[in-house]
């Protein structure tokens, strides 16, 4: 296990769809355990295997209290409920803005020993799945800001990073 640096916004791993993990091996092992060592901190949600360099399809989180991981992650229902909230990103530390995303999110994907796993939730788990399988897509939470903010946000990124 290793606590790892987060890369930040400007890194071109961020914005590069993450490769599908195609065989269970100790690269993989050790992933998960980076992130989940990682991601294992106060005020830390999620964390997309492409935080950490790595552009393959994993990431871990830390929801109150409750700290796993998902392999091969496909967003596969999202209500269309919605709800408002000021969002974060370790990849662009600092700063929140107001983000739009379904109330309840449902993933599927698979463990270490190849077995399904479906992770799903409301609030801010539904929250931190559909940011983490963004990620994965190479899709910063930037993105999904209404315009007038996403402007702004560009702005105070391009001063600080």
């Amino acid at each position: 296990m290793a606590f790892r640096d987060i890369r930040v916004v400007g890194d071109p791993v961020l914005r590069t769809p993450c490769d599908e993990i195609t065989a269970i091996d100790g690269r993989v092992r050790s992933l998960v355990s980076d992130l989940l060592e990682t991601v294992d901190h106060d005020g830390r949600a999620g964390l997309a295997a492409n935080q950490i360099g790595v552009s393959m399809r994993a990431f871990a989180w830390n929801i109150e209290g409750d700290l796993g991981y998902v392999l091969n992650p496909r967003l596969v229902e999202v209500s269309e409920d919605a709800q408002e909230g000021d969002e974060g990103c370790l990849s662009v530390p600092g700063l929140f803005y107001p983000t739009r995303r379904g109330r309840y999110a449902r993933v599927e994907g698979t463990d270490l020993d190849g077995g399904s796993v479906v992770v799903e939730g409301e609030g801010l788990m539904a929250r931190c799945l559909q940011h983490e399988c963004d990620h994965l897509d190479g899709r910063l939470y930037l993105s999904r800001l209404e315009p007038a903010v996403r402007k702004e946000a560009l702005w105070v990124v391009r001063d600080r990073f």
